[in-house]
């Protein structure tokens, strides 16, 4: 590796030295829900999530998805001079519904001009065969990729977040995904209530070792309306630092592969809804920050796992 040139394997350029080009994401709200939310393992979801999921909110007035694309398309073009883009399902678990309606979902996005993949995120608990054989169709023609929210690799965090599955079921669905040549992005949440900076590095190894393609980074971040929310108010939970986070993430990747894609190094919340951490609102700089403390450190994703090759 050129230790002049970027210290991690970022999606951007992923996607360029593929499409050769700029490739922009168009973030889709299909309107599906969730089944930690609609009672089929809970009503509650998990402590950090509010009734927005992580979504635009796109979907509320009825938007239609080609609608959503084509509208998101023509901003995009304009604004960055992309020409290829990524239908992104974001909001809540996006193959939690029957394989046909998934499919209107999935074509309507790929029936807009210059769409030449689909993101889609979801649980690994919504899932199966029949699921995975319409993504592997699709990736014949379209790069693929799934993102599955494990947020930590410890059943117990999991627990006291009211994730509603286990770390097995999260193994489960990246095997069921490998076999089908489809994409894996985890996301990672660091901050998490309960665990300690060898918690997070304790993750950061056992995923190394699953062959995943790649990875999004999040901080915890105290939303309104959430369970955590009340954990914040009463003490019992207390934010990282950015200068925490940072450094935590320098840590993270010197334990990653250096061939995984590092599809994000932070959040971006919706800002009405934030609460804490006030720094939240500075991605950019926190993007920034973190690479002036790998070139600092002379460190680079994969660091450490360089000499067991």
């Amino acid at each position: 590796m050129d230790r002049n040139s970027k210290r991690y394997n970022d999606i951007n350029t992923y996607l360029r030295s593929i499409f050769n080009c700029r490739v922009q994401k168009i973030y889709i709200d299909a309107g599906l829900s969730c089944p930690n939310r609609d009672g089929t393992i809970s009503t509650k979801g998990c402590i950090y999530c509010n009734t927005k999921g992580s979504g635009t909110g796109a979907h509320e007035p009825g938007l239609p998805i080609t609608e959503q694309v084509r509208a998101v398309k023509h901003h995009m073009t304009r604004k960055y001079k992309a020409k290829k883009f990524i239908a992104y399902f974001q909001s809540f678990s996006n193959t939690y519904a029957p394989v046909e309606h998934l499919r209107t979902l999935y074509d309507a996005a790929l029936a807009v001009e210059d769409i030449v993949g689909l993101f889609i995120g979801t649980r690994p608990d919504c899932v199966d065969e029949s699921i995975m054989d319409l993504l592997q169709h699709y990736n014949e023609n379209y790069m693929v990729w799934l993102e599955y929210g494990l947020q930590s690799a410890h059943d117990a965090t999991l627990t006291l977040i009211n994730r509603g599955h286990d770390f097995k079921c999260f193994e489960k669905a990246v095997a069921m995904a490998k076999r089908k040549g489809i994409k894996v992005c985890v996301h990672i949440i660091l901050g998490l209530p309960g665990e300690k900076e060898e918690h997070m590095l304790e993750t950061a190894r056992i995923i190394s070792d699953m062959g995943i393609d790649g990875i999004k980074f999040h901080h915890l971040s105290v939303l309104k309306g959430t369970a955590l929310e009340q954990m914040y108010n009463n003490g019992s939970y207390h934010c990282l630092e950015q200068k925490e986070y940072m450094h935590l993430v320098c840590d993270f990747l010197e334990l990653l592969p250096k061939e995984m894609i590092i599809h994000r190094l932070t959040g971006d919340p919706h800002t009405e809804d934030l609460i804490a951490p006030m720094w939240s609102r500075k991605k950019s700089e926190t993007q920034d920050l973190i690479n002036q403390i790998l070139i600092a450190r002379d460190s680079w994703q994969g660091k450490l796992t360089e000499s067991d090759e």
